[in-house]
């Protein structure tokens, strides 16, 4: 399928993504427990900022504010009828800034997870979940996003039914899982599985890999996971700028822009080729990731102990294949120097 992100694939060694939505609209005002869904129609010109803000810092792409767009998440806030008209809007702001930037700028329609357990462990049908995602797909579609972007997933099913539902839309799509829990998603999916799982769809994404869990570090561990696997689709890597702490009752995320800068040019080099950040990630760190991509050579695909001299230890002692022996090798220091 030819469509405007697959273009631009061919034509750049990488893609900068963009950051965080809801660190940055907490810093405009938005509250804990509110729908961002609901700023797409209240608050417009805070949303038209949001993406602004990614587009003037450098990234090629960004995500709608429509991550909680499914009926069954607007549903927690009375809103189960609007997603067509919450979704639609978030994709023409998106559109409006695209198309006002002086480079071909991709909107990307962001779709989260339910938020319900699929059968057989939970209630939740495969045919139910499909009409969600198409629902909210149709309405990215018709607001005039250049692909679909499911993210943050961490069960097989919801994915597989995401997959259905873009086909259904006749749209292109890319995917992300989160590696949260040890190197697996809280369903226990890891990196060789998911690599195995897009190659079994009937539509499978542009481009797949991982974003938010729990820091740098761990998500170019997972990256490496992929690559072990061999695909030759275009990888995803979108992590947090470092680890959540709380600082004056508030979160607040540790990773500086160096650092973020340092993660963009070492995730390129393990093999991610759309590259951004996901929770903490505000426009100075999308800055130095521009920076870093444009300026640092290219390098050889680093092992885990340059990862974590670079970026800071692992959350978890593995990254959840080891029993498929698909892990990264780890190479000694002694052996990295030589």
């Amino acid at each position: 399928m030819t469509n405007a992100l697959s273009k631009l694939l061919e034509t750049s060694d990488t893609i900068l993504a963009d950051g965080a939505t809801g660190t940055n609209l907490f810093n405009m005002g938005l509250q804990s427990g509110d729908a961002p869904e609901l700023w797409n129609v209240e608050a417009p010109e805070k949303i038209r900022a949001l993406y602004k803000g990614s587009v003037d810092a450098g990234s090629d792409l960004f995500l709608t504010n429509t991550f909680g767009g499914t009926a069954a998440r607007l549903k927690l806030h009375d809103a189960q009828n609007r997603v067509a008209e919450l979704n639609r809007i978030g994709a023409e702001l998106g559109r409006e800034i695209a198309d006002q930037a002086d480079r071909r700028v991709i909107v990307a329609g962001s779709v989260g997870p339910t938020g319900e357990i699929m059968e057989p462990v939970g209630s939740l049908s495969h045919s139910d979940a499909v009409e969600m995602f198409h629902e909210q797909a149709d309405a990215l579609k018709n607001g005039g996003v250049d692909v679909l972007w499911v993210e943050t997933i961490s069960a097989p099913e919801e994915f597989r039914a995401a997959a259905e539902a873009f086909a259904l839309a006749d749209m292109p799509w890319c995917g992300t899982m989160s590696f949260d829990t040890a190197g697996r998603t809280m369903m226990g999916v890891t990196s060789a599985d998911l690599a195995k799982i897009v190659e079994t769809l009937a539509n499978p994404p542009i481009a797949f890999g991982a974003n938010c869990g729990t820091g740098s570090s761990d998500i170019l561990r997972t990256v490496l996971g992929f690559v072990a696997q061999g695909t030759e689709r275009p990888l995803i890597s979108k992590g947090n700028a470092g680890i959540p702490k709380y600082v004056d009752g508030h979160i607040h995320y540790d990773g500086t822009p160096e650092l973020m800068g340092q993660y963009a040019a070492m995730a390129r080099d393990a093999g991610a080729t759309i590259i951004g950040g996901c929770c903490g990630t505000m426009p100075a760190h999308l800055r130095k990731m521009r920076e870093a991509l444009d300026t640092v050579p290219r390098g050889v695909r680093p092992t885990l102990d340059q990862i974590t001299a670079a970026l800071g230890p692992f959350s978890s002692e593995t990254d959840g294949t080891e029993e498929t022996g698909a892990q990264p090798e780890r190479r000694t220091r002694r052996r990295r120097r030589a």
